[in-house]
């Protein structure tokens, strides 16, 4: 019998595993988008202005930013399902305290602290990190899936929680959103009970790894700024399609259309790439994502017809979904299987302040100049950056084992 069965490794138990960490994802990603639907609704009760209305989902980013670092590391030490039980417990309270909040400013710390940094902050690094550790052929399909949770969550919730909206109100919907949150991951956080096998494929013996001529410090804190780069470049069409397309004169309803596009293209992206990744590694996979990512954006800027936009819109959720996953890749082909949960945490809250940095620069930009054109220049520039990393942890590997 093989080591890998004998630990679980690829096994039928590794599937369902992964199967329940979707499932997680899915629903616990709630918290990362209802706030979105809700906003216009939280308005209007409480009578404060767009900018006020907006502080809860600025909290709630922070808290599964921040949140996700200490869930990682928590996971490390204690296995995975003691944040995910207490990521269902805080959604669940976090949701009845929000939809029961008599003010703007406890419905932002709900958001921010149960809902974001001890709820659904929990559900995706950790997880991906968590089912890294169950794989091993096929370790980037079984990250890509997992990652795919949140997509999936940005695809299923919004509609559900907006006919929700309008048949019994927001408060009803967010009590009725932290119920279900409880009652159905708790019971699939049984499911991850085993304790995780932790292999460390890496050769860690000094503080140079077995393929870089650099220390895994070293290499984190390039892809903390890989995170940032590539996602200050992708935050131009993700956060700002939708106002592009009001300025077009084509409406609103059509930019949202294009994001929805965006984001289910992102998830067969993240499925492409993990299936990639298993047959040509996490760097190259990196460089592939940032390369076609940055193409993309480079078709933004000479087509803007609506049926351009539409098929660009598409080809850039294409590009971009498997970036963020290849940094888990990297980071367990290259760093100890005990510190996955702390590393991918610390590499994903990077991406999302990139995230919240790409949106308010792009932002700026438009503000500045009076178009989006600039902006998408900013954004490919900063793609350059990223690809640049890719390609010198792809030619630093090269150079290790050149012949003299």
């Amino acid at each position: 019998m093989s080591p890998a069965s004998v630990s679980g490794v690829e096994s039928p138990y590794a599937w369902a595993r992964l199967a329940a960490s979707l499932l997680l994802a899915t629903i616990g990603g709630v918290g990362m988008w209802s706030v979105v639907v809700v906003l216009p609704s939280v308005q209007a009760e409480f009578g404060v202005d767009r900018a006020a209305a907006s502080i809860p989902y600025t909290a709630g980013m922070i808290g599964f930013a921040v949140g996700g670092v200490f869930m990682g590391k928590l996971g490390d030490r204690f296995g995975i399902v003691t944040p995910v039980a207490l990521s269902a417990v805080s959604l669940a309270l976090g949701y009845i305290g929000a939809g029961l909040s008599p003010n703007i400013w406890l419905f932002a710390l709900m958001q921010g602290l149960l809902i974001g940094f001890f709820g659904c902050a929990a559900v995706f690094s950790p997880l991906v990190a968590d089912i890294s550790h169950w794989f091993d052929r096929r370790r980037g399909l079984a990250v890509g899936i997992a990652a795919s949770g949140n997509y999936a969550a940005g695809t299923v919730w919004p509609p559900v929680i907006q006919n929700l909206i309008d048949t019994i109100g927001w408060r009803y919907t967010y009590i009725a959103i932290g119920l279900t949150c409880i009652v159905t991951m708790l019971p699939l956080a049984l499911v991850l009970r085993r304790p995780s096998p932790r292999h460390d494929h890496a050769a860690n013996g000094g503080g140079t790894l077995g393929r870089l001529p650099i220390s895994t410090n070293a290499l984190l804190t390039l892809l903390i700024i890989a995170g940032i780069t590539c996602c200050l470049a992708m935050a131009m069409p993700q956060v700002h399609i939708v106002a592009y397309c009001g300025d077009l004169g084509y409406g609103v309803a059509r930019g949202a259309e294009m994001l929805s596009i965006m984001l289910g293209f992102g998830v067969v992206s993240r499925l492409a790439s993990g299936w990639i990744s298993d047959r040509i590694g996490g760097v190259r996979t990196l460089l592939l994502g940032s390369t076609l990512q940055m193409a993309t954006l480079c078709l933004y800027l000479p087509f803007d017809g609506l049926m351009s936009l539409y098929v660009v819109s598409a080809l850039f959720g294409l590009a971009q979904g498997g970036i963020v996953p290849s940094y888990a890749i990297i980071i367990r082909e290259y760093m100890p299987a005990s510190e996955a949960g702390t590393r991918v945490g610390i590499v994903m809250m990077a991406t999302i302040i990139g995230m919240a940095a790409g949106g308010w620069v792009s932002g700026a930009i438009f503000d500045w100049t009076g178009s989006y054109r600039i902006a998408f220049l900013n954004g490919i520039a900063w793609n350059m950056v990223n690809a640049g990393i890719a390609l010198w942890l792809l030619f630093a590997g090269r150079r290790r084992f050149a012949p003299a």
